[in-house]
């Protein structure tokens, strides 16, 4: 079979069955062993390392193609801000020049790591020019890069270089100790990490990406307007994007937010369908990135009334995109970490808790996967894919009430008149931003228990609107939801996946 270029790519995954092993050789069947699989693997991806060499290339004379340095091209960021290294606006040719060296330097370190990749069982050469990648994902924000060629181009090679040293290829010499294995964990009725699991959590990120970025254009001063269907630019977007609170970060903090989900949506790409177990530090990082990295970035969205008084549709677009990732993510995570406990357990790999994170490792009682539909069958059968997608998580008709009710605790005082900047109305849009975030995370079936987090904040709305002072009606509205929110959280819902020795702490 022909797998020149690919190691881990989702078709073939489906060809080869459930043993996620990846067929290496390149047609080489009699060459088994590790090093030898090494070797023919390097063999079929040797076009990755001369396109990381041309990439350098194009780093090194991009700054001077696009026009860094042209001050004609120069903009200022958005609501007079300044670069964190220069306070004043008149530091752009600073801020061009280091945009210029970034490139250059970064172009020149590749074109080196790339003709070190030319000779096979070199590791830490790819995982730096993937940090070469990182950087040049990072690098526009950092240094708060004068031009929007700068922007793009900078973003463009950077998913392209990622891409080519740890995605397409696989994590560099995993061929060396991946161990495998059936891919649906031990007690589990579905496999956590399949494509179909993954795809909706790629196309989340996507979508995240493209709201930040857009965002990010304003802050950077790319644009200077972004369309708001429902706040308006001059009432909603604008004072929230240029607010005291955005301004408290030294880079603009809609980049740092392309820069997360630029990540997720990469990571969503990473290992084999059997990766809770071939590559839990992966999976570890993902789970950091989205859920407590996203619960971040949810809070500082939903604060824009309370702090900002204002909304901005793009900002709470970005935030909503991430509380799915969430729910979607907790089952991989979990399914990990069950990993690694029940491997040191048996003593898997010597019992180092170490290696076993780092290396992956044997699952005994996992099983073959015959539920999933392939992601090939997609474009025929979308509806079976798209199903497996959501396995694991449930939106029992409480969760979806409870949500609801927060979403109401949100606009409750724009409905009674009451003032954006009081006591009384942050009370519910604290409480309706908390109760909505907990409700839809458990959804997800493995953190179910998350519900009743839910109670405490719906007898914490009933009884601390009173301490606000508000108008009798208002106060009669905010009870009767959080008390109503309470009752319903009570209830866990039914639960219709199998989770090992997980389940009981479902309930």
């Amino acid at each position: 079979m022909e797998t020149r270029g690919v190691t881990r790519s989702m078709a073939l995954d489906d060809v080869q069955g459930d043993d996620d092993s990846g067929d290496d050789s390149g047609g080489h069947e009699e060459q088994s062993g590790p090093d030898q699989m090494l070797e023919a693997h390097h063999r079929n991806t040797l076009w990755i390392p001369w396109t990381l060499i041309l990439l350098g290339a194009w780093l090194v004379i991009a700054p001077f193609s696009f026009g860094y340095l042209n001050e004609d091209l120069w903009v200022a960021p958005s609501g007079g801000r300044g670069a964190w290294f220069a306070d004043s606006q008149t530091y752009d040719s600073l801020r061009a020049a280091l945009m210029t060296w970034s490139d250059v330097l970064s172009g020149v370190a590749l074109v080196v790591l790339g003709w070190r990749a030319l000779k096979v069982d070199r590791p830490v050469t790819l995982w730096a020019a993937c940090g070469i990648g990182l950087w040049l994902l990072l690098a526009p924000v950092v240094l708060w890069a004068p031009t929007a060629s700068g922007f793009l181009n900078d973003s463009l090679v950077g998913l392209l270089v990622i891409a080519l040293t740890i995605l397409i290829p696989g994590m560099p010499n995993m061929a060396k100790f991946m161990q495998m294995g059936p891919p649906i964990p031990p007690g589990w009725s579905y496999n956590p990490s399949s494509w179909a699991q993954r795809s909706i959590l790629i196309a989340l990120g996507f979508a995240g990406l493209v709201a930040s970025r857009y965002l990010a254009a304003y802050q950077l001063g790319y644009i200077d307007y972004v369309w708001d269907p429902f706040f308006g630019f001059e009432s909603g977007t604008r004072p929230v994007l240029d607010s005291e609170m955005s301004h408290l970060w030294p880079v603009s903090d809609a980049g740092l937010g392309v820069f997360l989900y630029s990540i997720e949506f990469l990571m969503g790409f990473m290992g084999g369908k059997s990766r809770w177990r071939t590559m839990p530090w992966m999976v570890t990082m993902f789970g950091i990135v989205v859920i407590p990295l996203g619960l971040s970035h949810i809070i500082l969205v939903m604060s824009q009334p309370v702090v900002v008084h204002h909304f901005s549709t793009f900002a709470l677009l970005a935030a909503l995109v991430m509380l799915p990732m969430i729910v979607l993510t907790m089952d991989e995570v979990v399914a990990m970490g069950q990993h690694v406990r029940d491997a040191v357990r048996r003593s898997d790999r010597g019992g180092s808790a170490w290696k076993v994170f780092w290396l992956g490792g044997q699952a005994e009682g996992s099983t073959a996967d015959e539920r999933t539909p392939s992601i090939a069958e997609t474009h025929d059968h979308p509806g079976p894919v798209f199903r497996a997608a959501l396995w694991g998580a449930t939106a029992p008709w409480h969760l979806i009430a409870v949500a609801g009710l927060g979403v109401w605790l949100l606009f409750a005082p724009a409905a009674f008149g009451v003032d954006i900047r009081t006591g009384a109305a942050d009370v519910a849009h604290i409480g309706g931003a908390f109760v909505i975030v907990v409700a839809v995370v458990a959804m997800a079936e493995v953190v179910r228990a998350l519900r009743l987090l839910n109670v405490v904040a719906g007898v914490s709305v009933a009884a601390l609107v009173f301490v606000t002072s508000p108008d009798v009606r208002y106060a009669a509205a905010m009870v009767v939801t959080g008390l109503v929110v309470a009752v319903l959280s009570v209830r866990r819902g039914r639960i219709h996946e199998t989770y090992g020795d997980w389940e009981r702490l479902t309930r």
